[in-house]
C-alpha cells in the first residue's frame, strides 16, 4: 500500500487526482483545482451528526453516522469511491483536517472493496495553509512587474503571451471592468486564491523568480486580490501599454461584444445566448450610471439597445462602436488619464504591444541570468 501524505507541493505540482470527502457545501465553499467531489456525508447527514457531537459527544455522533450511511446508501458510495480509486491508482482522498472521515472511508474502502487507497494528512485545512503560504512567499521572495495601459490596449494579450505572467482575471474568470463579467460564474474566493497559489508554485518550480501582473483593482469583478499581493501591486514597477484610440475601440468591439456574445451563444444557444448577451450588455452599462451622469447614461444607453437591436437581427455590429467610443472618450480615457500621472514614478517602460512584450521578455531573461 501507498503510504499516506504530507507532501502537499508534490501533489500540486503534479497536479496529483484527489477525492475530497467533505460535504458539497463545504466544497462549494473553497476547493483545489482538478479535485472531485465524493462526500462520505450529504449536507444534511453532516448537520444531524454536527447537532449530535454537540448534544451529546463523539461516541454518539460516530453510531448516528453510521446509521445515517448504511446500506443500500453505504454501497453506492463505496461503489463512487472505488471508482474513483480504480481509474486513478495513483491519487489520494482527504476530508476537512484528516481527520475520522478520510479515516472512514480510506477504512470501508479496504473492508469493503478490498482497495488500500492513501489520505492526505492534515486534509484540505493543511493543503489550504500550504497555498496561502505559497502566495505569500512569492510575494516575500520574488520580483513582481505590472502592466498598465488605457481600457482596450490588450493587456490581457500582453499577459497571456509571456511565460511568466500570473493572468489574475484568467483566474477570476472576469475581464476585471464593469463589463468584465463572462457567461459563465466566477470561481468561489478561495477557489480563486487556491488557483492563483498553484500557478505560482509550478512557476516557481520552473525557474521563474519574476513575475508580470496586469495592473488591477483589490477587486476583479467578485474575487478579491490576496491582500499581501495587492499591497505590492501599490509599489510595483509598472510598465505602460498603448495603443491606437482605432485599435483600442476595434479590441473592445471584438472582445465586449463579438467574443461576449459568442461565450453565451455556446452556452445557452442561439436566442437565448443573445438574449443573455444583450441583458448583460445591457446591466454593465446601467452598474456605472452614477459615475456616468444621468445624461451621459441615457444617451450611450438608446446607442447600445439600437446596436443591439440590429446585432440580434443579424444586421452586424457597426453601431456598438458609437457607444464605446463615447465611454472611452467620456468615460474611462479621463479616469485611466488620471491615473497614469497618479503613477508616473512608477512607470519604467511605454510603448506599444510589440515593444512591451520584447521589453517584458528581455526583463525575464535578465531575472533567469539568461
Amino acid at each position: 500500500m501507498r503510504a499516506d501524505t504530507a507532501d502537499y507541493r508534490q501533489l500540486f505540482l503534479n497536479a496529483v487526482p484527489m477525492m475530497d470527502t467533505r460535504a458539497p457545501v463545504e466544497f462549494a465553499c473553497g476547493a483545489f483545482p482538478n479535485v472531485l467531489n465524493l462526500p462520505l456525508m450529504t449536507d444534511s447527514e453532516r448537520q444531524k451528526v454536527g447537532t449530535c457531537y454537540k448534544q451529546h459527544g463523539q461516541q454518539a455522533a460516530i453510531e448516528l453516522g453510521h446509521r445515517l450511511v448504511s446500506g443500500k446508501t453505504k454501497e453506492q458510495r463505496i461503489q463512487a469511491w472505488a471508482d474513483f480509486a480504480r481509474a486513478h491508482p495513483e491519487g489520494y482522498l482527504y476530508c476537512f483536517r484528516g481527520g475520522l472521515r478520510s479515516q472512514f472511508v480510506q477504512q470501508w474502502l479496504k473492508t469493503e472493496a478490498g482497495i488500500d487507497y492513501p489520505r492526505v494528512i492534515g486534509g484540505y485545512k493543511a493543503m489550504r495553509n500550504f497555498l496561502l503560504d505559497t502566495t505569500r512567499q512569492a510575494t516575500e521572495q520574488c520580483g513582481f512587474l505590472l502592466v498598465g495601459g488605457l481600457t482596450g490596449t490588450g493587456k490581457t494579450e500582453v499577459i497571456t503571451a509571456l511565460g511568466n505572467s500570473l493572468d489574475l482575471e484568467g483566474h477570476a474568470n472576469h475581464r476585471g471592468s464593469s463589463f468584465g463579467k463572462r457567461a459563465t460564474p466566477q470561481p468561489a474566493q478561495i477557489d480563486f486564491e487556491n488557483r492563483l497559489a498553484v500557478d505560482i508554485l509550478r512557476k516557481r518550480a520552473a525557474g521563474i523568480g519574476q513575475f508580470v501582473l496586469e495592473d488591477e483593482s483589490r477587486l476583479v469583478g467578485s474575487c478579491s486580490l490576496p491582500l499581501e499581493l495587492h499591497q505590492g501591486m501599490q509599489q510595483y514597477p509598472l510598465v505602460w501599454l498603448e495603443d491606437s484610440f482605432e485599435g483600442r475601440v476595434e479590441r473592445i468591439l471584438r472582445d465586449y461584444v463579438i467574443n461576449l456574445c459568442a461565450e453565451f451563444v455556446a452556452v445557452e444557444g442561439p436566442e437565448a445566448g443573445f438574449a443573455a448577451f444583450a441583458a448583460r450588455l445591457t446591466q454593465s452599462l446601467a452598474n456605472i450610471v452614477k459615475r456616468l451622469g444621468g445624461e451621459r447614461y441615457q444617451r450611450l444607453a438608446a446607442i447600445m439597445a439600437q446596436a443591439l437591436a440590429e446585432q440580434g437581427e443579424g444586421r452586424g455590429v457597426e453601431l456598438h462602436r458609437e457607444w464605446i467610443v463615447g465611454l472611452l472618450r467620456e468615460y474611462y480615457d479621463p479616469m485611466y488619464a488620471y491615473q497614469r500621472e497618479s503613477k508616473a514614478g512608477r512607470i519604467v517602460f511605454a510603448g506599444d504591444q510589440a515593444a512591451v512584450l520584447a521589453y517584458l521578455r528581455e526583463r525575464a531573461a535578465a531575472a533567469a541570468g539568461g
